[in-house]
């Protein structure tokens, strides 16, 4: 589980996100990192908390059903969902800019069109072959995304340059809102691992202690990847493959090919965690009789919801053909900002509710509902300084669910007693 929720959470966001961070806030782009750091903390601790109440597959969705009824857990699970479908495009375009870094055939228009069809279809085959098979898989892909970030940033701490944490000016203060929004992708997918739960041993006691581990992981981490990523690359803001330009800088071409090969395993491995959780949000739906029955439908050998990955599966290589890795980052911040919101509002009421058929939480937060508050303020500050399209966009995907909820509503309506 641990693994898993690095796994869930290192993935394209760290590979591409430093130089645009950069191009907003300069050497400030530190101060973002320990804010968004902050907000992470906050919300992690609120799932550590409601997580450790459930025993079931669901996670985000399970939590807002059980709080606040079937039509909120719906639109959580929906955003869920569509966070994960939009996260993948995300990855999936950023791993082709990586690729075409060694080649650069794959950045022709045949080229992205055969990588993302090859990587969706091989890891929708290895997550239909069963829960242990796609969890085998991303514990390998953890130890090959960690060790090429580890080198990068052990060497590249020798080869700082001063002079490049030196700001030209201070950044205006809107810029602040726009680069914590877009540090949100890189530091979040932790939910995903949440999801599997009624396929994970002692999910009560394991989900808590794997998340907080985790993110004791990734924060340092990150940090020291931005640091590096400033000081040794002065042209960072204008690099599309920040990483392996600036280890191409201090260890050649050598470094360059390490930190492309990570990102390659890295971003692969974050895919199969996308494709391991989303279908099964669609699968904890339609069980609860809100989407379709045919995605509640199990496959005869290996067990697993094989409708829900092969449509989430053709949803996200959709995604990936129509858009770019900036365009599906935005959408993906907002909708999971939204789903984080519902969890984090579930704590106090799960609370109150415990002795009346509510399990006892596993792991109690310190001061829980201080904690939820303050991640509530936060999360409505970076909504309200999101772009107009972007929650409008949001809005659209919403409306969409409530109608695909109607329909599976009318289909049961329609179904034969006993059916």
């Amino acid at each position: 589980m641990v693994a898993l929720f690095i796994n869930s959470v290192i993935g394209a966001g760290i590979f591409g996100l430093p130089s645009r961070v950069h191009e907003l806030l300069g050497p400030y782009a530190l101060l973002a990192y320990v804010a968004c750091a902050l907000l992470v903390l906050l919300v992690v601790l609120c799932f550590a908390e409601v997580g450790s109440r459930f025993e079931d597959t669901g996670g985000p969705y399970l939590y807002a059903r059980t709080a606040f009824g079937p039509l909120v857990g719906f639109q959580v699970g929906w955003l869920v969902w569509l966070t994960r479908v939009t996260a993948f495009a995300a990855l999936c375009n950023l791993l082709i800019d990586y690729l075409a870094h060694a080649w650069p055939a794959v950045a022709s228009l045949p080229g992205r069109v055969a990588v993302a069809t090859l990587a969706t279809l091989v890891i929708a085959a290895i997550n239909i072959r069963g829960v242990r098979t796609a969890a085998i898989v991303a514990n390998v892909f953890t130890v090959g995304k960690l060790v090429p970030l580890l080198l990068f940033v052990a060497v590249g701490l020798f080869f700082l340059a001063p002079a490049n944490f030196v700001p030209a000016s201070a950044p205006p203060a809107g810029e602040y809102p726009a680069a914590i929004l877009l540090l949100v992708f890189a530091f979040t997918g932790f939910e995903t691992a949440t999801v599997p739960a009624g396929e994970v041993r002692e999910p009560r006691r394991t989900l808590p202690f794997a998340i907080l581990a985790s993110m004791a992981v990734i924060v340092p981490l990150y940090l020291l990847i931005q640091v590096v990523s400033i000081g040794t690359l002065p042209e960072l803001a204008d690099s599309s493959t920040p990483l392996a330009d600036a280890a191409g800088r201090f260890a050649g071409s050598a470094g360059a090919a390490v930190i492309v090969f990570g990102a390659v395993v890295s971003i692969s491995g974050t895919l199969n965690g996308l494709v391991l959780a989303a279908p099964r949000l669609l699968y904890a739906m339609a069980e609860h009789g809100q989407l379709p029955a045919a995605l509640a439908r199990t496959h005869a050998r290996y067990r697993t919801p094989h409708w829900a990955i092969a449509l989430t599966a053709t949803c996200m290589l959709a995604l990936t053909l129509s858009g770019s890795f900036l365009t599906a980052v935005a959408l993906s911040t907002i909708t999971r900002l939204l789903a984080y919101a519902a969890t984090c509002l579930a704590l106090p009421v799960l609370r109150r509710r415990e002795g009346a058929g509510m399990a006892p939480a596993a792991f109690r937060v310190p001061a829980g509902g201080w904690v939820a508050g303050a991640a509530m303020v936060v999360i409505a500050w970076l909504v309200a300084h999101a772009a107009l399209s972007e929650l409008r966009n949001v809005a659209i995907a919403m409306a969409v669910g409530v109608a695909l909820m109607a329909l599976a509503a009318a289909m049961r309506g329609r179904a034969p007693p006993g059916a």
